[in-house]
């Protein structure tokens, strides 16, 4: 008994302590996912800004919207939880996420009832994370889940082509994994380890879909066993704790583009030997080229008679599987090409959307359990009847996998008919009876559907689909210039008069719900940016800090303005307040080091300039702050380093340039000076001197 107390006891106690201790003192970050807070003068549940770090390096870590769950529930109050990820988040711009369509929906039908929908979702996590959330929210007096995930389960932590925690085929070993990052000596472990063993595979930065490139998975690959293993699991467990908080659950499946969005990557079958797959793929290599001959001469008859005769050499191949979809659909043969392009999707090696057998997974497991308040919404079939011969595409879809607002609206009028169905019965009292569904367009009303914003989803849209991987895609030139288009068209919304008539629309909507958060945000940067009104942008930053003192963009806003009227004690307030709810926030450390180096506390300043950098590599300014900074402490050596790390980063920023110029100038280099001055002023004649902080919250 003694030789056991000593050689499990003793480390256990000494594992105790060190936590107490990690605890006392303050160290790590709150690993739940939510915070409890005072909001109003009343104790709330607050979403976690740095919950993500639990399962990506902190540099890199996304985040939740921005929520608040009153401690206190009404007995008139339904409260609904939407779990998941991008998808279901609403990314790119989560202000027109279907959770938000549902609750306007919901409290137009049932003016009596206090909706609450509460969107717990965040890019980049899968079933592993998700099993956390449920839990989290299961405490939360919960009435409804609604599930929609399934997108990330392969290119998520643990999943077989993520970059990553990666995959491992026992799911007990992943969950203790996942529980000792909860702990304080498991963040102090997993920050030691990440320090001295940097995984080269591991970003360092946030760079979407082009970071798992590399990370190829064909369908077959024994490692999609396990990937599907865990999401049932996964799923079949948060339905289990939902249950167990006496909520109903809704499962729904999850969409995906199929007509207008060709396979990310392709690869070739591997079951064959070296001499085999030298002497068929050089066979197929040449039927398919001819395919593609005919294809572009607009002879799809004869293309597809070619790749069908590359699919008796090989058939695993992603492409050659769109290819003949969008010749069986040139033919007016929608059947086969629907059949073509849901097989091109099963193949396709970069796996960044739901498939087939995740769908199942999902359809099985509400069926499993029917009787028992769990309910199916089967998305993908609804997308799929909506959509032109069935085959879902950019009338719903922004690119691969994320709905556009039409997507949206559709699925959250889905849910909504299914919602409406498992209401408790003094709810359902309680419709009233003259209100009429809100259609789209009243939505779009609601929630502030402005031109100048179907402008900013549709540039930015336009951008991602420039970046890899979409620019490795076939038909890629067509799809661009598609969007480019649609850029040019609403282009004239990105003007003075487009934001002026955007923000009307706000104000308008927010006299109709003034408890909306993400009204109130975005109003604030129309009126900013389009108005010149800080002034009246700072006030709605205020209200919106008071419903959500957790909001650091609010904060970050604010801070901007304040600082640019002079505020500093104000500014540096609410910027160092940013930096302690979300320390990587590079703005929020950028405008706190501007506050501190006016106020003299060039020490201070330095260390969040150097922040700024470590999390926004490509802010130019930083390090021209940072430079000056070091300057100003006769640290010239180390401006310098500043400047040319900063050029590498952005080698057209001319204060850069002009700053390094200067500094080499007092150094005695002055053919060295002298070239980057006229570089400076060969990039900006004018130079007007420092530029001032501008920041884009929000987004």
């Amino acid at each position: 008994m003694f030789r056991l107390i000593a050689v499990v006891g003793i480390p256990l106690v000494l594992l105790l302590l060190a936590e107490l201790v990690l605890r006392a003192v303050g160290y790590g970050y709150p690993a739940g996912t939510v915070v409890k807070r005072a909001v109003k003068g009343r104790p709330a549940y607050c979403s976690n800004a740095k919950f993500g770090w639990r399962f990506f390096p902190p540099e890199i870590a996304r985040e939740f919207d921005h929520f608040v769950v009153p401690a206190e529930k009404s007995d008139n109050t339904y409260r609904i939880f939407i779990l998941g990820e991008s998808a279901a988040l609403g990314t790119p711009e989560p202000s027109y996420g279907f959770g938000r369509f549902l609750r306007i929906m919901l409290r137009q039908q049932y003016p009596g009832v206090n909706f609450e929908v509460f969107t717990v979702a965040m890019p980049a996590i899968n079933s592993h994370a998700l099993v956390l959330i449920a839990k989290d929210c299961a405490k939360l007096k919960p009435d409804l889940f609604v599930l929609y995930m399934g997108n990330n389960e392969v290119v998520g932590p643990y999943g077989a082509g993520t970059v990553f925690t990666p995959l491992s085929k026992n799911l007990r070993l992943i969950r203790i994994g996942i529980a000792i990052k909860g702990t304080k000596i498991g963040q102090a472990i997993t920050r030691l380890v990440a320090l001295m063993a940097r995984n080269k595979e591991t970003p360092e930065t946030w760079g979407g879909l082009e970071m798992f490139l590399s990370k190829q998975i064909r369908q077959s690959d024994p490692q999609m066993a396990a990937v599907y293993g865990h999401f049932q699991r996964n799923l079949e467990d948060i339905i289990r704790i939902a249950l167990g908080a006496k909520a109903k659950v809704i499962c729904s499946t999850v969409g995906a583009n199929l007509k207008d969005n060709p396979p990310f990557a392709s690869l070739h079958r591997l079951d064959l030997s070296d001499t085999e797959k030298t002497k068929w793929k050089r066979k197929w290599e040449d039927i398919f080229q001819q395919g593609v001959a005919f294809e572009k001469a607009g002879s799809c008859t004869e293309a597809i008679e070619k790749y069908l005769a590359a699919t008796d050499i090989d058939d695993t191949y992603a492409e050659l599987q769109f290819r003949l979809g969008r010749c069986y659909w040139n033919l007016n043969e929608f059947d086969k090409a629907g059949d073509r392009y849901a097989r091109a999707l099963e193949l396709d090696t970069l796996r960044f959307r739901t498939d087939g057998r995740i769908n199942e997974i999902i359809r099985t497991a509400a069926a499993n359990r029917a009787g028992e308040g769990v309910y199916l919404v089967d998305a993908a079939k609804v997308f799929e009847k909506n959509s032109p011969h069935h085959s879902t595409g950019l009338e719903l879809f922004l690119e691969h996998a994320h709905l556009n607002f039409t997507g949206n609206y559709l699925l959250a009028g889905t849910v909504f008919e299914q919602v409406e169905q498992i209401l408790p019965e003094h709810i359902r009292k309680a419709k009233n009876a003259e209100a009429a569904q809100l259609s789209e367009a009243d939505c779009a009303e609601r929630l502030a559907f402005t031109r100048y914003d179907q402008y900013v989803i549709t540039e930015d849209n336009y951008s991602v689909i420039r970046k890899a991987p979409y620019i490795n895609q076939i038909y890629h030139d067509e799809l661009t210039e598609l969007w480019r288009q649609k850029t040019e068209v609403l282009a004239p919304e990105n003007s003075p008069v487009g934001m002026q008539k955007a923000a009307e629309q706000y104000r308008k909507a927010i006299e109709l719900d003034s408890s909306d958060h993400w009204l109130r945000l975005k109003y604030a940067m129309l009126i900013e940016t389009g108005h010149k009104n800080p002034l009246g942008a700072m006030e709605q930053y205020r209200l919106l800090i008071e419903q959500m003192p957790h909001d650091h963009h609010a904060l970050v806003g604010l801070a901007n303005l304040e600082g640019k009227q002079g505020d500093v004690d104000s500014a540096l307030m609410h910027a160092t307040k940013a930096v302690e709810i979300m320390p990587t926030s590079y703005m929020a450390n950028y405008i706190a080091g501007l506050a501190y180096q006016m106020k003299g506390k060039l020490k201070q300043a330095q260390k969040h300039f150097a922040r700024t950098i470590q999390f926004g590599p490509n802010f130019g300014a930083a390090y021209t702050n940072l430079g000056k900074v070091l300057s100003q402490q006769n640290k010239n050596e180390d401006a310098e380093k500043v400047y040319r790390k900063g050029i590498s980063a952005e080698p057209n920023n001319p204060y850069l340039h002009l700053n390094l110029g200067l500094l080499l100038k007092n150094k005695g280099q002055m053919t060295e000076a002298r070239k980057e001055i006229q570089t400076a002023v060969k990039l900006d004649p004018n130079l007007p001197g420092p530029p001032r902080p501008t920041i884009q919250v929000g987004r």
